[in-house]
This record gives structure tokens, C-alpha cells and sequence, in this order.
């Protein structure tokens, strides 16, 4: 019955969409003239549209060339201003080329809504001025961002510790590590930020402040085996990653054996987040099905959405021992009504140097029946083969990842669970 129920609400939610759709197009249609001009125009190459005059309060320049050259194109839809009602996360599709290497397909953020990155510009007024709107070039000298600008040598804990959940509790070593890693400098590999020009310096600490994700891409990159999409470069307010593939959402229901291919993958995301040689532990805060998306080649699942990652230096927690620093931390179970619902405690991930939380997040969230995402409900792995179902190990041991009923019980399931989806799999390793 709920299974049904499941169903008909995502019947709902396509019907709903395919009605949007239909009134869209009669709205193109009534602006044909607006359309073709739309279409036309290559507003990538437009200042104004990549808000390249707002900068250094910006996300970085390294790829205005490109940009300012007409290498990257925005794809046919992505084309119509009148979409942008719709675009609330402001993330467009574009093809970008290179010359005698052809084109390929990228994905291009501004790293918030419009609201939001208005906000900014009222946030940064305020704090210099005490009103909402002011001239932000005039503007910058007088906060924060400009205040670490001249001879200092380095980004400290205590100047940015906070400002986003990349450096709610950050390590001396973890800001050194993104300082060397800046791709918006020429002299990236240097950990001295007065190695850094002072629009660079600036650019980098807004970043941090407002929307990290880039900094996340750059520090843990993918080229060294971290799961992230690939950050290429930034123009204005507009950065540029590689296009990964379809959302996991669209995964939902292909069939069983790639489903639990993409479970035992998500499941090795967690572990390696968690536990890795550089002893950095990156607990994600936002787990949904559009976070992740998979290789159409490859078949590979990988983060695209990487604002709400937490670093905890699990080396710091050793050193400086606070309270509880070695009793295991186990996420409690939030049984809410709404999609993606997580439950945690930033001191505490930052206090704890063995946590549970991205095991519960992966199987609470996506894998488990408690997992809720557009109208449809059981999980990643819903409607398993009889043969599996009839054992019941692996639903007993998606409760105990998602709901434990013993204490450290999360830690063991996950084990095991990572262990059962690779045999199932074919997986073994």
C-alpha cells in the first residue's frame, strides 16, 4: 500500500512538472522575438552577467579569459532569461572548448539564488557603512576581508573559525592546506597568504564566508581521489566545474544490480570521508539524492554539491584532547516528516575523533526505507529480489545503519553493510 501511495505521488510530481512545462511553452511562444534575441546573445562573454564588476568581492578571475572569449556557451534552454524563475539554485549547463580538443559539457554556479547573493552585497554595506547599499569597491577596505590584507603571513583559526561549516572548527593545518591550494592565484603552492595579492587575499576569505564549495573542490580535488566534481575556474560570481553526470535521483529506480552498485560506492564515499590517511574527517551536512550525481561512462557516484561539508582535523582533536575526545560518537536518528533530515551537533563532530555521522547520513538518507526524496519512499535499495528480501540481512542491516538498536551498533552495520554490497556487487576487494 505505501509503495503505491509512493508511486502515485510521483506520478503527481511529473504531472504537476509536465503542467509547468506546457505553460512555459505557451509563454515562449507569445515571445517568440524576446526568444530569438535570447538565443543569439552569448551573455557568457557579458561583464555585466557574470558580475565581474562586483569583484574582489567575487569568487575569482582564472577564467575570464575563457569566459570573455566566447569559449563557453550556455545550452540552448539555459539560454532563456525567462527560465531563471525556475533556476532558484542558479546552476546552469554550458559547452565549453578548447582549441583542436572539440567541446565538452560543464556545469556553471553562481553559488546561490539572486536573494542570496544580494544579501552578500547588503551583508558586506553593512558591515562597512551600517547601511544596505553602498559603492562595494568603497566598501571592502573597511571589514574583515581587506583586514588580513598587507604582511600578514598567515590565515589563522581565530580569524575565520566559524564564518561556514569548512572552518567551524578549523586547524591551523587545514587553512594552510587551503592557502597552497587557491586556484584563483598564479602563486598557488605557497601557504603564505601575503604571497597572495590583496584582491586574491579578498577574494578568498568572501568565498569562505559566503559559499565554500569551491575552496572544498580545490583543497580536496578529485584528481587525487577525493569524490568531488572537478573545479576548473571562476569569472565574477559565475565558478565552472565538470559535468559529472545525471543526478542519483534519476538512478532511483534502474535496476537492482546498479542500484546496489551505486549503494556500495556511497558507502565507500562515507568510510573514505571519514577515515583517510591525511587524518582530515569531511562530515556531510546536506545528504540528498541531488548532491550526488553518477558517470554516464564509468558509472561513478560523485559529490557535485559540497557547500555543507564540515572538516575536523583529527590530529588537533588528539593533540589538544577536549572532553570526550576519544569516546565514540554515535548521530542520533531524526524520524522527521520531511525529505533529508539529518540530526547533529557541529561541536561535537569537532570534539570526536570517531564519529558515525556520515554512515547515518548515506543510509538514513538514501539507502534505508527511511529515506524520503519528491513523493517516493524506500530508499536507494527498495524492492530487493525475493531471495534477498526473504534473508533480511540487508534490511536488518539498513536499520541498524539508519536507526541502531545497539550501542556502536552504526559502526558495525556500516562495516558489514559496505562488506554485503560488495559481494552483492561483485564488488570484493
Amino acid at each position: 500500500m505505501l509503495r503505491l501511495v509512493s508511486l502515485k505521488l510521483g506520478r503527481l510530481y511529473r504531472y504537476v512538472k509536465l503542467a509547468v512545462l506546457g505553460s512555459l511553452a505557451a509563454a515562449l511562444v507569445l515571445n517568440t522575438h524576446s526568444l530569438l534575441a535570447s538565443l543569439q546573445r552569448n551573455e557568457l562573454s557579458e561583464r555585466r552577467f557574470l558580475q565581474l564588476n562586483k569583484c574582489p568581492a567575487c569568487w575569482g578571475t582564472s577564467w575570464c579569459r575563457k569566459f570573455l572569449n566566447g569559449q563557453l556557451r550556455l545550452e540552448s534552454w539555459g539560454r532563456l532569461r525567462l527560465l531563471d524563475f525556475f533556476n532558484v539554485k542558479n546552476v546552469y549547463f554550458a559547452r565549453y572548448g578548447e582549441p583542436r580538443e572539440g567541446s565538452r559539457r560543464v556545469v556553471l554556479k553562481r553559488l546561490g539564488s539572486a536573494q542570496e547573493l544580494a544579501d552578500i552585497d547588503t551583508k558586506i554595506c553593512r558591515r562597512a557603512t551600517g547601511r544596505g547599499r553602498c559603492d562595494l569597491l568603497q566598501a571592502l577596505p573597511a571589514t574583515e576581508f581587506a583586514s588580513l590584507n598587507g604582511d600578514v603571513r598567515l590565515l589563522t583559526p581565530g580569524a575565520v573559525e566559524g564564518w561556514s561549516d569548512l572552518v567551524h572548527c578549523p586547524s591551523q593545518r587545514l587553512l594552510d592546506r587551503l592557502v597552497r591550494r587557491y586556484a584563483e592565484t598564479k602563486d598557488s603552492g605557497s601557504f603564505l597568504l601575503r604571497n597572495l595579492k590583496d584582491s586574491e587575499r579578498m577574494q578568498l576569505l568572501i568565498t569562505l564566508a559566503f559559499n565554500p564549495e569551491p575552496l572544498v573542490l580545490q583543497s580536496f580535488p578529485s584528481d587525487e581521489g577525493w569524490p568531488f566534481a572537478k573545479y576548473l575556474g571562476a569569472c565574477g560570481r559565475m565558478v565552472a566545474v565538470n559535468y559529472v553526470g545525471e543526478e542519483l535521483w534519476s538512478y532511483f529506480n534502474a535496476p537492482w544490480e546498479k542500484r546496489v552498485d551505486l549503494a556500495w560506492q556511497l558507502m565507500e564515499i562515507a568510510e573514505q570521508l571519514t577515515n583517510n590517511d591525511f587524518e582530515f574527517a569531511l562530515y556531510l551536512l546536506d545528504v540528498s539524492f541531488d548532491n550526488f550525481a553518477v558517470g554516464p561512462r564509468d558509472g561513478k557516484v560523485i559529490i557535485v554539491d559540497a557547500e555543507n561539508v564540515l572538516v575536523a582535523d583529527k590530529r588537533l582533536i588528539r593533540q589538544n584532547k577536549p572532553e570526550n575526545w576519544d569516546v565514540w560518537y554515535e548521530s542520533k536518528f531524526d524520524d522527521c516528516d520531511k525529505e533529508a533530515c539529518l540530526s547533529f551537533s557541529k561541536e561535537i563532530l569537532c570534539a570526536r575523533v570517531t564519529v558515525d555521522h556520515n554512515y547515518y547520513a548515506i543510509c538514513q538518507n538514501l539507502l534505508s526505507r527511511h529515506a524520503t526524496w519528491r513523493g517516493t519512499s524506500g530508499g536507494l535499495l527498495h524492492d530487493p529480489p525475493a531471495e534477498i528480501a526473504k534473508d533480511g540481512r540487508l534490511e536488518a542491516l539498513l536499520d541498524e545503519c539508519a536507526n541502531p538498536k545497539k550501542r556502536y551498533g552504526r559502526f558495525q552495520a556500516a562495516k558489514e553493510l559496505r562488506e554485503y554490497l560488495a559481494q552483492l556487487s561483485n564488488n570484493v576487494r
